[in-house]
């Protein structure tokens, strides 16, 4: 039995489940909101937006550049960087030449140890030199790729807030990509059908905004239990312990946006 559902479509998802097994007449029916793997790409430096390779609803695969950022001083610092680590590595092999003259020299009894530590310590400081300073060189080519704002993954440019040629703050999200990986229904399930949940086979899913149902498959529960959020099922079970629960949307169309509303109706085996 299916709990009667006073919705325009309560009929046709009742004679959906019913052929499909046995339903609990409580736990059928959820509420919850379609979420999807969101990027939020943030501007890494207060700069100005240079180039927009792609707009709003693009698709764009996994490392494609979405947002350019000037890049003038970025390239500036680079260069400084790279001057620094000649001049380095330059002394480091002065001191090192040094050092191994000295070292013969000490062999031959021709030089003393002390001179012979000095020549050492020089050595090890030029050393720490050159080091720092290709660490300088590696950070600076970090800060000019970061300038180039990419997708992390496949999916749809979702939101692109600022506009070429606008300075942006550092740290303020430039553009939100929605991933390709398919789609969930974030779900609370009540604790009194924990124990049924390998029972569970499929659902049925209803978004708000589309007439089509979609087929559900759950992923995963968690472990600890928490209380209902006052809109995710109804007032009685609004005191209820229950655990969070996804339901993946195995038909769902490649532009479902994340925030919908969306019921869930669960099949068991019969």
């Amino acid at each position: 039995m299916i709990r009667r559902i006073p919705h325009p479509w309560a009929l046709c998802l009742a004679a959906g489940l019913v052929l499909c097994g046995c339903v609990d007449q409580d736990s059928a029916d959820l509420v919850g909101t379609v979420e999807r793997t969101t990027f939020e790409l943030a501007a890494p430096a207060s700069e100005a937006i240079i180039e927009l390779p792609a707009e709003i609803g693009d698709h764009v695969p996994a490392g494609e550049a979405v947002v350019r950022l000037d890049d003038e001083t970025a390239r500036a610092e680079l260069e400084a960087a790279e001057a620094m680590l000649a001049a380095a590595a330059a002394t480091l092999v002065a001191a090192e030449r040094e050092f191994v003259r000295f070292e013969n020299l000490r062999g031959k009894r021709a030089a003393s140890a002390t001179t012979l530590d000095e020549a050492r310590r020089v050595r090890d400081e030029a050393l720490a030199m050159a080091a720092e300073r290709r660490a300088r060189v590696t950070q600076a080519h970090k800060r000019l790729r970061d300038l180039t704002i990419r997708s992390p993954a496949a999916g749809i440019v979702d939101q692109r807030p600022f506009d070429l040629g606008e300075r942006v703050p550092e740290g303020v999200v430039v553009a939100v990509v929605i991933a390709d990986e398919e789609p969930w229904v974030r779900v609370w399930l009540p604790a009194r059908i924990l124990a049924q949940v390998g029972a569970i086979v499929g659902a049925q899913v209803q978004v708000e905004g589309y007439e089509q149902r979609f087929r559900g498959i759950i992923r995963d529960v968690a472990h600890e239990p928490e209380f209902t959020p006052h809109y995710a099922l109804t007032e009685r079970e609004s005191a209820h312990l229950v655990y969070r629960a996804r339901i993946a949307l195995q038909d769902a169309p490649s532009d479902l946006r994340p925030g919908l509303a969306a019921r869930v109706w669960l099949e068991f085996k019969p």
